[in-house]
Formats: C-alpha cells, structure tokens, sequence
C-alpha cells in the first residue's frame, strides 16, 4: 500500500474515532446520575441521604439496597407515593420519566451499593392484633397511622403496601436503615413479634386488599401537563394584596380569602404533572419545578403568583425563588401545601377514585437524624441512634 492511501486510510480511522467519541450514549449509570440530579436531588439530598424535604427517606442506605429489588424501586419512582410529596415520575401516569430513564436512575441509586439479595423468608403470618400494639409502642411515633403521617415513611401507603412484599417489610424491622433513625430490632423483637408487625403493617392498606387507583394519562404530556383554562383567574377582578410572613409564606386561608372576593391572581403547581393530574388547586396550572420553561408564559404585569406543592413548601419555594430571579416582584408561596388545602374542605379537582390523602406531618417535625454513610463518596454526619423504646412483654 503507498505511503499516501496509507496515511488517506489512518486519517480516516481517526476521525472515524473522533466521531464515535463524540456520538457515544452516556453509561446508564452517568444518564441516572443526570435524571436524579435534575428531578430527586431537591427532596433526597445530593447524595441521596434523604430528609431534604418532607421527609423523604435515605436512598442510599446499604440495607435498602440490600433488600430492595429493581421492581420495588421502579414501581416506586414510576407510581410515586399518592398523598405524599413523592409523585409518580413515569411518563405513563404523566411523569417527565421514561422507561430507559428509569433504568438508568435505577442504575445510578445501585452504583456502588450492596448487591441486591432476596430477603428471607420469615414465619407464618403474624396476628394483626397483636402487631398493633407492638406497632404503637414502637412505631407509630415516626411512621403515624391509617390517617396521620409522622417523621418517616407513611406505612399505610397503598402504592408501598401494593408493592413490597412480606420479606422487604421484614428485613426493614429486622436489620433498620442505618445510619438514619429507623434502627434494626431483631434484637428487640421475636421473629414472631415482628411478623406480628408486618402483619399489622399490612392490614394498615386503605381500602383493605383493594389495589390502589393509579390515575393514567391520555398522553404523555412531556415536562409538563396542558394548560386547560386561563392562567389568571378572576382576570377583570381586582390585584389581591398578601403580606408575607417571612417576605414568603401567605396562608391557605388568606388566598382562599382573596379567591372568595374574586380578586386577580395566578396559582402554580409546582409539582410533577402527575401530581397536578391526580389532585390540584381549583384553577391552578402546572409548573413543575424542574422546568424553568413553564413559567415563560405567566405574565409578569404585576399579578400576584402563588406557587404551591406538597412538601409543604419545598420545591415551590424553588418556582418562587426562580420567578423572582426574572423580576416578577409579587410571588409567594402557599404555606401549608395542597393536601391542607383539601382537608379544609376547599375547593380541589381530583382523579376519579383518587383516596383522601393522610394528615400531613405535624408542623416542622423532627426528621430522622442520619450519621455517618456506609456507602462511598457520602458526606459524613454522625449521629448515635435513638435508644429503643420499650417493647411490649413477648408473648408466648
């Protein structure tokens, strides 16, 4: 071969090279990291410890990953938790997330963790009485009732009873989440008084052994869910007029005040389009905080914006704080969050089907204190667990 058609032949495997380099698809593992740093990181921490916002648990814990199968995680970020600040992200229910991008946050959640191992079995079927009163002694202070969420995970949650099985909810008694507060018990409990447990834990389901109702979408709305109606409401009414607590907050109570008197006003759901399409405000649109481009629409002359969510402020604090950053000059978020809105009886659009959500968690609740990190790359925040508190007498 000549020295020309040699180096012809070299050049082009190079630049061959450079164009696969450059059209080469990220590693599962690198898109998830993208697609958690974008939509989770807000509420789970950067590095996934949780207990950012509304107490949104460790994801990163080895026992979790230990025992939880690729199926629990997926059911989880796709359906989400109804009543809850976590949305269902699957684009199926009109979530931003696909199937691949599933996957790969899935992948990322594992990078570096535990193999998952199938938890063992356990004893026969526990006594739900029984359980109960193991239950309010040693748990109802942070995981709260059928009706009242606490400081933890909500137990009660018909997506989360729907889709772990017995041994998941078993190995979480027995071996805890360290280094959060949820501590193992097999040394505090039988094996018995911890199916005991389960058991209670799962009759907890609302309604009893009826799967729960998982509203789906007509289309994949994308970022975002339509606009049905007019984004001002009440547009020939007069401005409203707030005064913010904290140069922030406003009160369900005073912007269902100011809807009463008709006064002009524009209201954001600042969650998941999923969220937004299962329960919403009464004329709210959707403006997920995880994408700046729907604001662009709202008009800045003045009206008041109030942004809400269910954290209860969280993530609508962040739509808030980017309208204000553009110069709209009245903004503000609604304190107590969507469900306090519905349980005041105030007026909502709901999915058909859709169940009453929980009480939400008492006001500024002490979240799980988390210590040091067993997986790597994790910042460090040592904290000695709580003591236990005293179990009922073992029965025979």
């Amino acid at each position: 071969m000549s020295t020309r058609k040699t180096a012809l032949l070299l050049s082009f495997v190079l630049l061959a090279g450079g164009c696969a380099r450059k059209t080469a698809v990220a590693s599962p593992v690198a898109h998830g990291r993208q697609v958690y740093a974008k939509y989770c990181a807000t509420c789970h921490g950067v590095a996934g410890n949780g207990y950012v916002a509304d107490n949104a648990p460790s994801l990163r814990t080895a026992t979790f990953l230990a025992s939880a199968s690729d199926l629990y995680l997926r059911a989880g970020i796709t359906r989400g938790r109804p009543g809850t600040a976590m949305a269902g992200y699957g684009r199926g229910l009109g979530g931003p997330l696909a199937p691949e991008d599933i996957d790969a946050l899935i992948a990322f959640l594992r990078d570096g963790g535990p193999p998952y191992v199938e938890p063992p079995p356990g004893p026969a079927i526990g006594d739900v009485k029984r359980g109960k009163t193991i239950y309010d002694a040693a748990c109802v202070r942070c995981h709260g009732t059928q009706t009242q969420r606490s400081s933890a995970v909500h137990l009660a949650n018909p997506v989360l009873l729907a889709t772990a099985s017995d041994a998941f909810l078993r190995r979480a008694v027995e071996v805890g989440r360290p280094p959060t507060s949820m501590v193992p018990w097999k040394e505090t409990f039988t094996p018995l008084q911890i199916a005991d447990v389960v058991a209670y834990v799962r009759s907890m389901a609302v309604p009893p052994a009826v799967p729960a109702v998982v509203p789906q979408s007509n289309q994949p709305y994308g970022p975002r869910a339509p606009r049905p109606g007019p984004i001002v409401l009440n547009p020939k009414g007069r401005q409203a007029e707030f005064v913010l607590k904290e140069d922030l907050y406003v009160s369900i109570d005073v912007v269902k005040q100011a809807l009463d008197q008709k006064r002009r006003l524009i209201i954001a759901d600042a969650r998941a389009p999923s969220d937004w399409l299962s329960l919403h405000i009464t004329g709210a649109i959707s403006a997920p905080y995880y994408d700046a481009g729907a604001l662009d629409d709202i008009p800045n002359d003045g009206t008041w914006v109030l942004a809400y969510c269910a954290c209860p402020h969280h993530v609508s604090g962040q739509v808030v704080d980017e309208l204000r950053k553009r110069g709209y000059k009245h903004t503000a978020v609604i304190d107590e969050g969507v469900f306090a809105w519905q349980q005041k009886g105030y007026p909502v659009v709901a999915a058909p089907g859709s169940l009453p959500p929980p009480a939400p968690p008492p006001a500024h609740p002490a979240p799980p204190v988390p210590g040091a990190p067993l997986l790597h790359a994790l910042p460090a925040h040592p904290a000695a667990p709580p003591a236990h508190p005293t179990p009922p007498p073992a029965h025979p």
